[in-house]
């Protein structure tokens, strides 16, 4: 799993991140709006953050830990945001985690992303269960779990504390068996 290809959509790269995006993720991660729908984005987002992040993507994926793939625009190579799978081998499931920076919202970018990443844990993975979270105040989020087939499984209740607010969050999750009968060609 150390080895992380490029995967190509209709309109989009995920590639591994480098150093060089560092600049483009402080700046759309640090926005105050991303952090405060993404429970692992800091906020403020200090200066070394990215850097740090990045540097940490080869060795999560050497152990098979995560693999985070930066979202990029295939036109102009533009960065818009990350999408990424932590991975429990013993479960053979992966939870998907993802952003996309704002100025790129409702333009179907999240969704793109996510549907390939998906594609990637059920095939080069041969994951069994792909999960995911979102918090009950993003329904944004949540439509982009469920058009990846991803089923509502269930709402937790102030699971989470959140900029010192207890916050409830929406669980979802698609099992492989469903993902077959379901997956749509390559977009």
């Amino acid at each position: 799993m150390n080895e992380l290809l490029e995967i190509k959509t209709a309109r989009l790269l995920l590639r591994p991140f480098t150093l060089a995006d560092a600049v483009d993720v402080r700046k759309l991660a640090g926005d105050k709006e991303i952090a405060a729908n993404a429970l692992s984005i800091p906020y403020p987002y200090e200066t070394n953050m990215a850097e740090e992040w990045i540097a940490k993507h080869p060795e999560w994926r050497a152990r098979g830990e995560q693999i985070i793939f930066a979202t990029v625009r295939a036109a102009d190579r533009l960065l818009l945001g990350a999408v990424g799978l932590t991975v429990s081998q013993r479960h053979q499931s992966a939870e998907l985690g993802y952003w996309i920076g704002r100025a790129y919202w409702g333009q179907g970018y999240a969704s793109e992303a996510v549907a390939a990443a998906m594609r990637h844990a059920f095939g080069a993975l041969a994951i069994n269960r792909v999960h995911a979270a979102c918090l009950t105040r993003n329904p944004a989020s949540a439509r982009v779990l469920e058009k990846a087939g991803m089923a509502h499984e269930g709402t937790r209740r102030q699971h989470v504390r959140h900029w010192g607010v207890f916050e409830d969050i929406e669980e979802y999750g698609i099992l492989r068996s469903d993902y077959e009968k379901t997956s749509r060609p390559q977009e």
